[in-house]
């Protein structure tokens, strides 16, 4: 019987939850739409993927990751407050753009995209945090492994899992 191991392609079910059992939910993946991935890409967080490592097809998980394990801790660099100039495109304001809780999509000046949660608006000063949405939190995640198969040649090759049945559509 297969297992989870490097250069095979692994569907899985889960739930992510912030911090433990008892968190808010953050992530629902559901049997009809598995997640799929090539073990050993370093695709996953590195102790997701091991906690993975030699389970068999039915088996359940449950995993629980601290900060450090998955997206650190929360940078306070990472708050930046901007001109709120920068929300006026094309000549207008992006008034639906500017709400507390919204993530926008930003370009930095090097044109590397990002992307910041708006914590705060004042008058002509917009504060950004720029930190991952899981930074600082613990994950914790239970689920089910619900497909193993080989890698075809094309996946090894392009490093990553490919929709269906293998193959690019």
């Amino acid at each position: 019987m297969m297992k989870v191991e490097f250069d095979k392609v692994v569907g899985i079910t889960y739930e992510l939850k912030e911090n433990d059992a008892t968190g808010p939910v953050v992530q629902v993946v559901e049997e009809s739409h598995p997640f799929q991935f090539l073990c050993g890409q370093s695709q996953l967080l590195p102790d997701f993927e091991a906690a993975l490592l030699d389970l068999k097809v039915g088996d359940p998980f449950e995993i629980s990751i601290d900060c450090r394990g998955a997206y650190g801790d929360s940078d306070p660099s990472k708050i930046r407050q901007l001109p709120i100039q920068i929300f006026v495109i094309n000549g207008e304001f992006a008034q639906h753009l500017l709400q507390i809780g919204n993530i926008v999509p930003l370009v930095d000046n090097m044109g590397r995209k990002m992307q910041g949660k708006i914590i705060k608006i004042e008058e002509d000063v917009v504060t950004l945090d720029f930190n991952h949405p899981l930074a600082g939190k613990d994950l914790y995640f239970t689920g089910k492994i619900i497909t193993i198969r080989d890698a075809t040649p094309s996946e090894l090759a392009h490093g990553h899992a490919h929709a269906g049945d293998g193959h690019h559509h």
